[in-house]
């Protein structure tokens, strides 16, 4: 099969696309014919060495990506025949090994397709449909609602938007750039504004009218953050879940007390309960899909190309979840 690896840790020129042999699914696991793999903003990270959630590489080279999506095409020892040329989704773990041809993972983390999500699609919402169900459980939205959403054009952001006008609520969508403004109008919001005009926060309070936000749901830190906390009343709810302004790497976004809630980890699989909270999560995310509620943004990229999605997604020159297709 095709695979991309990692040499050395190091800038995105270091993935390069290689012949590799097949790995073999081992008892309780299946082999998936890749449609569809994720492209994390943690990728990168990990990518230049970084120590990210979880463990890191422990030696290279390395077969980088963790969501996947494609048809099952071999069977472990104990696995059910039923399995077989399924249309599955799966996020695989810390294991890597999603930016190939071919991947394994175990039976357990598989979830049938709904027939009207193609795989991008799923990928989308078994990794960024997933993060967004959670957050979404730290805030009750409504008619009397006012969100602002931070990196709207974002894949968690795109989602967020439509789940926030879908319960009715007013939303203030922020963006970088006249075009992905424009898909952030497109994509409901009642107000998109350009993040990179100073006087944004300025605008957004004359269209409110003397009302205040209520809730911001935060993945991006910095001063846009800060602008952003600034709107809301007394009674609101800043919702950290990143700080990718501030860069993946550096210090906490801005945070303040009473208001800000950082929901990532622990808290989120907490409030998701249940003995997988993570599998609740995608669950979720999945039917929201499935029902027609969530539709999620995509960008693709051949798998041939992961360097330069790499270089997009670092650069913001991406809209919603990234993709890589075999």
């Amino acid at each position: 099969m095709h695979a991309i690896r990692l040499h050395a840790f190091g800038p995105a020129e270091n993935l390069t696309y290689e012949q590799v042999e097949d790995p073999r699914p081992g008892p309780g696991q299946v082999r998936i014919a890749v449609a569809a793999a994720g492209v994390h903003l943690l990728d990168t990270a990990l990518r230049e060495g970084h120590q990210g959630p979880g463990p890191a590489p422990t030696s290279l080279p390395t077969i980088p990506g963790r969501e996947v999506a494609g048809v099952v095409e071999s069977l472990g020892e104990g696995v059910a025949e039923l399995w077989l040329g399924k249309r599955v989704v799966a996020h695989i773990g810390f294991a890597p090994g999603g930016y190939a041809e071919l991947t394994v993972t175990e039976v357990e983390r598989l979830h049938e397709i709904p027939a009207n999500l193609d795989f991008a699609e799923a990928v989308a919402m078994i990794g960024t449909g997933r993060t967004t169900m959670g957050i979404l459980q730290f805030t009750d939205l409504g008619p009397d609602s006012v969100a602002v959403v931070p990196a709207a054009a974002g894949g968690i952001g795109t989602l967020l938007v439509q789940y926030a006008k879908g319960a009715g609520a007013t939303v203030i969508g922020l963006a970088g750039g006249a075009e992905k403004v424009a898909r952030v109008q497109a994509n409901g919001a009642d107000l998109a504004v350009d993040y990179k005009d100073p006087d944004w926060p300025a605008k957004v309070r004359a269209w409110l009218g003397g009302r205040t936000a209520t809730v911001v749901f935060d993945g991006v830190g910095g001063d846009v953050a800060r602008e952003s906390v600034a709107l809301l009343g007394p009674e609101g709810r800043h919702i950290v879940f990143g700080w990718s302004g501030e860069g993946i790497h550096e210090g906490e976004p801005y945070l303040v007390e009473g208001l800000s809630e950082q929901v990532l980890g622990p808290s989120m699989l907490a409030k998701a309960g249940g003995p997988n909270p993570v599998r609740t999560l995608e669950l979720r995310a999945l039917v929201e899909a499935a029902e027609g509620h969530l539709t999620p943004a995509v960008t693709r990229f051949p798998l041939t190309e992961a360097a330069a999605a790499h270089r997009a997604l670092e650069g913001r020159g991406t809209v919603g979840k990234v993709v890589l297709e075999p």
